[in-house]
């Protein structure tokens, strides 16, 4: 079986140029400007939130190159504190962990089926978002039955992709399955990727007040990164004779797994693994209970 590149594929829509880049963070500030001109305006409107989240997670890169939900997906569980400035600006600190995972071999495309490679990502998330609400929202104000809302912001996770052998998962990063810290990776200037990174969460949601002091929200987010190894899988191939002198039995078996080799080679040094022109991009989905702490019981709405 020859070898071709992977299908490229429209990602405009998702992944941000520079100057998206920079307009979001000149939203960002500009709101974090207005924040106390809001304070003095809007007091009465101000309230405070603690919530508990279930989702799910995703990711999009070179073993799921194209399609949101796609892989196989797996029960994430997070939690956050909201502070509302107003009815139509709030500030949500979110966390959030959910496992990413896909198979080459669930793929319709035939070179993805014989290069077999596969992982999951338990992905941890502390993210700061600015929510705006399409509609004026108060936590357990019934009048105000539901909004949609728009969230973006910046946050920092944690992340190790793993893959099965012999019925056990391995952490890959350490392995350096494209020749991470051997002499292959030093004559080609590849470094080992960092297990930690920034991450731009962009998205949408809605919210419905239930009752005096508790909302049910839904939302949906991606996060670009600027790491391609969220999958472990970003160039070429490694030198197999450098991986097993250097690294051992177990990162050869990790780093090539294809079905049939091109040309029946053993050594596919050099030819192409993955595509490092994208990064790769995760998502959470989640649908949560807020409650709201920052008054008692008999505060009349009136009064806040």
């Amino acid at each position: 079986m020859r070898y071709r590149k992977v299908r490229l594929i429209d990602w405009n829509a998702l992944h941000f140029t520079s100057s998206h880049i920079r307009l979001l963070l000149a939203v960002i500030a500009m709101t974090c400007f207005t924040i106390t001109d809001l304070w003095s305006q809007r007091r009465f409107d101000q309230s405070k939130e603690i919530g508990l989240a279930v989702g799910t997670g995703y990711y999009m890169g070179d073993i799921n190159p194209g399609k949101h939900l796609a892989g196989r997906l797996s029960a994430g569980y997070g939690m956050y504190y909201r502070h509302n400035f107003s009815s139509r600006l709030s500030l949500r600190v979110n966390y959030f962990k959910g496992r990413v995972e896909a198979w080459d071999e669930d793929s319709s495309d035939p070179w993805q089926i014989n290069r077999n490679l596969h992982f999951r990502n338990d992905i941890s998330e502390l993210s700061a978002l600015v929510e705006i609400n399409y509609l004026d929202h108060q936590v357990g104000n019934l009048g105000d039955k539901l909004t949609a809302f728009l969230f973006t912001g910046l946050g920092v996770y944690n992340h190790m992709p793993e893959a099965e052998l012999d019925g056990q998962w391995t952490p890959l990063q350490p392995l350096g399955t494209e020749g991470q810290g051997t002499t292959w990776a030093d004559a080609v200037g590849l470094e080992a990727y960092g297990t930690s990174g920034i991450s731009m969460p962009i998205g949408f949601g809605f919210k419905s007040n239930l009752g005096p002091f508790t909302t049910f929200c839904f939302d949906w987010g991606v996060r670009k990164t600027w790491t391609d190894y969220l999958d472990d899988v970003s160039g070429v191939y490694a030198d197999r004779a450098v991986l097993m002198q250097e690294r051992g039995e177990v990162t050869v078996q990790m780093a090539d797994r294809s079905t049939e080799s091109e040309g029946g080679a053993m050594n596919q040094a050099g030819i192409q693994r993955g595509d490092p022109s994208r990064s790769d991009v995760f998502g959470f989905i989640s649908a949560s209970l807020s409650f709201r702490i920052s008054k008692k019981p008999t505060t009349c709405w009136s009064e806040i």
